[in-house]
């Protein structure tokens, strides 16, 4: 016997200004909530859609800004970060 996946089967239904209403079960399924982005695209006659996350690129890190925090998590694990309180009163701030 083949390893077999079931798929859940839904209805909906495309609107007025080609708006699709997704089932609340399919989104309950698929952990899709209000205001979620998607990806839809075409497949051999089928539309696929799915969960997509967008990413700011103004809060993503570049290599270098990576490399330090990766650093600096490196002295935290290894016990030598000093709270800031303390710097700053060394500094004289």
């Amino acid at each position: 016997m083949a390893n077999e996946t079931t798929a859940s089967s839904y209805v909906g239904r495309v609107g007025q200004r080609r708006q699709v209403v997704l089932p609340k079960a399919l989104c309950d399924e698929i952990g899709l909530a209000e205001g979620d982005f998607v990806e839809v695209s075409a497949k051999g006659g089928l539309m696929l859609v799915k969960p997509k996350r967008l990413v700011d690129t103004d809060d993503t890190l570049t290599p270098a800004e990576a490399k330090k925090v990766r650093s600096a998590m490196k002295q935290v694990r290894e016990g030598k970060a000093r709270p800031w309180s303390t710097v700053k009163r060394e500094l004289d701030l």
